[in-house]
């Protein structure tokens, strides 16, 4: 086997997919759609692939790793033509592989059987091809009477007898670097659209003296698609959707209702962890064991959450790390968060990350309590140990001290016991033995204080005196009734 070359096709317009947005860009479970192309050449062993790109060839260029060698095709005019921009790319021996940038849905043991077959029979070129139920819209596979094959014929340039063919070409293709140049120099443009066409080229290659056209067929007849619509786009995401789904329950993970619940590309799912209905989880995410997810609820790029936790409805977090063994089960969210271990977040619980311009962070510690409707305003820390109380808001710059209790808006410390209350003036005893004797009380006066004390919870309370009442009184006596002195129960329970 010589050097294996590849070039990626992605200088389509996309005009029927009504975007200003290159198509290739688009995406499909959280990533470009050009994405899924590269990561079938990485597979096949090419680490510097030549992109062929539009007049977009900036935007596209930013979501292409730094390797990769990017040519632009001033016009479009065709696959044929894109190839030929990216000849100079290539060198004159080995093998090169064409994909195209706009069909998502091929595994990546299919283009390794596609390369393994190419090596194995020693072929000119090697075409990937299906056969559809409907074919309309896709190039045919042409064969002789030995079932050689011929040629492609493209669907718009085709009779009523080629259309009738079912075994249409998917696309990617690997051929040999010299049989390609050859019919590079040798191809001309389609007759019905004055395009040309990369298939024009495999026509030529099968004309060669001693070439050998082999063909390697789909497994599954979706990897067929191609993305030109909109209707396209949104079948592919149900393909790709599907199988991230199936490749988490492959590896251990319960996801209880598959059909609402989404997950993009490139997360990361512990065993034993459950994903529960209506929740999405983002590209980025990595979840770890033993794990209770949703319903509803929402992990954005940027979150890691640790072993045996639990995020319950309608919890939303985004850049931020979740230690093991936390407990946030409605309705709260967090943002540039780290939340350390063993901590529980109360219903309704926020950062306020966010002041109009800047994103700030939030450190809760181990073993904090964060009461319902804590709003924590970035950036903040809560110590080890923590507890806000419900509704308080922490101010940013306020950090609340480990063992803390805070409480109220703005928050402040309450440390959990009674405040002492202010001590007595002290005067001198009768016995004149001094501000420390008097300040000791004997044994019988606390007996007596206790039961004033109960004697005065007994008693009914006192009707209150009204105006009327009061009148009638001045009246009867012929002057105002002097003031009633107040029972001062516990002084004369004193001087017993």
């Amino acid at each position: 086997m010589g050097t294996l070359h590849a070039i990626v096709l992605a200088a389509g317009e996309g005009t029927r997919m009504k975007s200003e947005r290159p198509k290739v860009l688009h995406e499909i479970c959280g990533r470009a759609m050009i994405g899924y192309a590269l990561d079938l050449v990485a597979m096949a062993g090419v680490k510097q692939p030549v992109v062929v790109t539009g007049l977009d060839a900036d935007a596209v260029k930013a979501a292409l790793p730094k390797d990769a060698k990017v040519v632009v095709q001033a016009k479009a005019r065709g696959t044929g033509d894109a190839v030929l921009a990216a000849r100079r790319a290539l060198g004159s021996t080995g093998d090169v592989l064409i994909i195209y940038a706009d069909a998502p849905l091929l595994r990546r043991g299919t283009i390794q059987r596609l390369v393994e077959s190419h090596n194995k029979v020693d072929a000119a070129c090697t075409l990937l091809t299906a056969h559809l139920a409907d074919p309309g819209g896709y190039g045919r596979i042409v064969r002789n009477e030995l079932g050689q094959v011929t040629g492609i014929v493209e669907d718009a340039d085709a009779n009523a007898a080629q259309r009738a063919i079912r075994e249409v070409n998917v696309g990617p293709l690997v051929c040999k670097v010299p049989a390609l140049l050859a019919a590079l120099a040798a191809a001309k443009p389609s007759g019905a659209t004055k395009e040309l066409y990369l298939t024009e080229m495999v026509s030529h290659i099968a004309k060669q003296e001693g070439a050998k056209i082999h063909t390697a067929r789909v497994e599954e007849v979706a990897e067929a698609l191609g993305i030109n619509t909109r209707a396209d786009l949104s079948r592919a995401i149900q393909v790709i959707r599907q199988r991230i789904i199936d490749t988490h329950l492959h590896n251990g993970v319960t996801i209880e209702d598959p059909q609402t619940t989404y997950i993009e590309y490139g997360v990361s799912i512990g065993r034993d962890t459950v994903i529960h209905p209506c929740t999405v989880i983002h590209s980025g995410v990595s979840i770890g064991r033993n794990c209770s997810i949703g319903p509803f609820a929402r992990l954005r790029g940027g979150v890691t959450v640790g072993e045996d936790v639990r995020l319950g409805n309608f919890v939303e977090l985004v850049r931020t790390s979740i230690g093991p063994h936390v407990r946030m089960s409605h309705m709260s969210y967090l943002g540039d968060a780290t939340v350390d271990e063993s901590v529980n977040i109360g219903a309704g619980t926020i950062t306020a990350n966010y002041d109009g311009k800047d994103k700030y962070p939030t450190h809760i510690g181990k073993g904090a309590f964060i009461g319902s409707d804590t709003v924590l305003i970035a950036p903040v820390k809560v110590g080890s140990g923590a507890v806000t109380g419900a509704g308080c808001v922490v101010p940013r710059g306020q950090d609340v001290p480990p063992r803390t209790v805070v409480v109220g808006v703005p928050a402040r410390a309450l440390n959990g016991k009674p405040e002492p209350r202010p001590a007595a003036p002290v005067q001198p005893s009768a016995s004149g033995r001094g501000a420390s004797a008097a300040a000791k009380p004997t044994k019988r006066a606390k007996t007596a204080r206790r039961a004033a004390t109960r004697k005065a919870a007994a008693r009914p309370a006192r009707k209150p005196r009204t105006r009327s009442t009061i009148r009638r009184r001045v009246t009867r006596a012929g002057k105002r009734p002097a003031a009633r002195r107040p029972r001062r129960a516990l002084a004369r329970a004193g001087r017993r």
